[in-house]
């Protein structure tokens, strides 16, 4: 696969980090400073995104998204990637899961959201559950024409500027070949609703960019508020979440060749010994082990996405890519902080930020460890004895 942008992309590209550059980043100072974004400057970068197009670019063109498709969509992604997550997310991506609604789950959420008037949250993984998902605790009984909910999600992003939450929870167990199984179903719950409790984390890195709990407590949900079927859930989140590891990678590629673009013009112009740093392979070979990397996790997500497109990619290479790339991103913020010294754990520079940034990227999307343990299960299936 070429590394040659098409037009479309060069323009997508272009596009997306002219407006990250103008409308973006001049705040990032101020974010990490105040641990959060004033309401006033998220209402005004989202009303600039929406009128320039760049807010929900991968929502369906014909209900006011951008109408991206996975290849289009990392290459944007890529460019979103070169500013703070807490800046970035407000030009929002809703959670592809959102394209199941139906009936008036398309009036009251989706096309909502994609215009801008209300905002969404993923609450899936729990105190007791993470990249585990099947044993989530929530718990969600019939009653009639509704549900009621109760039980804890944490590391839930935005929680606290989303007016309703993809929830998932348990509404009974399956006998299967494999032995009893929860049935694992997905609600729209509104935030407001009783019984709802909605509280930050302070949390290493990407500050302003907020994870919360959410307690739930004799929540009453309608039934007609399961998105998808009732226990399945999991099947309408494959997608996504396949999408969400392919695009973690495309924000690093963004985020490293800023880090490297800093470390290379910093080793440019500091003078050690009579030279400048650069022209020591201490420095250097930092910067090509650098290229590299972004290179090869640039072809990662290109072919990622193309195979999201068609519908081939399988768990083993989404894996593959997050992998790679939340991976890579430590090692190439780990590099530029150390060609800068002692200027690159100053916070002056933007490095130590995106150094304490990145860390978090080999545990959300699935850890490292989890990836690692897809890949060689699927590897000993392939080659058994």
């Amino acid at each position: 696969m070429s590394l040659s942008y098409t037009e479309d992309q060069r323009m997508v590209a272009e596009g997306v980090r002219a407006f990250v550059e103008a409308e973006l980043r001049p705040y990032e100072a101020m974010i990490e400073k105040a641990d959060a974004v004033p309401p006033e400057l998220f209402a005004e970068i989202k009303a600039k995104a929406i009128a320039s197009g760049y807010y929900a670019m991968n929502m369906p063109e014909d209900l006011g998204g951008g109408g991206l498709g996975q290849s289009l969509r990392a290459v944007a992604e890529v460019e979103f990637g070169r500013t703070t997550r807490a800046l970035s997310v407000i030009c929002n991506r809703p959670a592809p899961i959102l394209k199941n609604c139906t009936g008036e789950q398309i009036e009251t959420y989706l096309k909502p959201v994609i215009s801008g008037e209300r905002w969404e949250c993923f609450g899936l993984t729990e105190p007791g559950a993470g990249s585990d998902a099947r044993q989530i605790a929530t718990k969600a009984v019939r009653d009639g024409g509704d549900y009621i909910i109760n039980g804890e999600k944490i590391f839930i992003t935005m929680a606290m500027v989303a007016d309703f939450i993809i929830l998932f929870a348990v509404t009974g167990v399956d006998d299967t070949p494999k032995g009893p199984q929860k049935r694992i179903t997905c609600f729209l719950v509104d935030k407001n609703l009783p019984g709802i409790t909605v509280s930050p984390l302070e949390l290493l890195g990407n500050r302003g960019f907020k994870s919360c709990s959410i307690a739930l407590q004799d929540v009453q949900v309608p039934a007609a508020n399961i998105l998808g079927e009732e226990g399945g859930g999991f099947a309408i989140a494959k997608n996504w979440i396949f999408s969400g590891r392919v695009m973690l990678a495309a924000n690093m590629v963004g985020l490293a060749e800023r880090a490297m673009q800093i470390a290379a013009t910093y080793a440019n112009t500091r003078r050690a010994f009579g030279k400048t740093i650069g022209a020591f392979q201490g420095t250097s070979f930092k910067l090509a082990d650098m290229a590299v990397d972004i290179q090869a996790t640039r072809l990662l997500v290109l072919d990622g996405a193309a195979k999201l497109e068609a519908g081939t990619l399988s768990q083993r290479e989404a894996s593959i890519v997050n992998l790679f790339g939340s991976e890579m991103a430590g090692r190439v913020t780990d590099n530029a902080l150390q060609i800068l010294g002692g200027m690159g754990v100053s916070k002056e520079w933007p490095i130590e930020r995106m150094w304490r940034d990145v860390r978090v990227e080999r545990i959300w999307e699935g850890t490292s460890e989890i990836h690692r343990d897809i890949i060689a299960r699927d590897i000993l299936r392939e080659f058994p004895a």
